[in-house]
């Protein structure tokens, strides 16, 4: 037996506003809860059975180098068309490389991710 991605759990001063940034990215919806100790998650359900994002609030803003990033692909659009849109949300591009098939992007606290060209579900 094996296990599957449940979540991917993000750290973030402003768990309402990351994820609202991300459901505007991936779609879905926003749910709240609270932990037996009343720490308060946000949580982004994504659609077609993919993993949720969990935002869960922190004091500290991240310091160096993601250890793990996502790497989206667009379902409809062309990478540049998906680039701009996410950066009109309010992502900024952090490298563009004409060698390399992805555009490396933070989110509006800083997290990098990366957007590659669309590919078939």
């Amino acid at each position: 037996m094996t296990s599957r991605v449940l979540a991917i759990a993000v750290d973030a001063i402003d768990a309402e506003s990351q994820a609202g940034f991300w459901r505007d990215v991936l779609g879905g919806t926003v749910d709240r809860w609270s932990d037996a100790r009343g720490l308060r998650y946000v949580e982004l359900t994504v659609p077609g059975g993919r993993p949720s994002m969990l935002f869960q609030p922190v004091a500290e803003r991240r310091s160096g180098k993601n250890r793990v990033h996502l790497d989206l692909a667009p379902d409809t659009r062309e990478q540049a068309e998906e680039v701009a849109r996410v950066v009109a949300l309010g992502a900024r591009v952090l490298s563009d490389e004409p060698d390399l098939p992805w555009v490396v992007l933070t989110d509006p606290e800083g997290n990098e991710f990366c957007v590659l060209p669309s590919r078939p579900s």
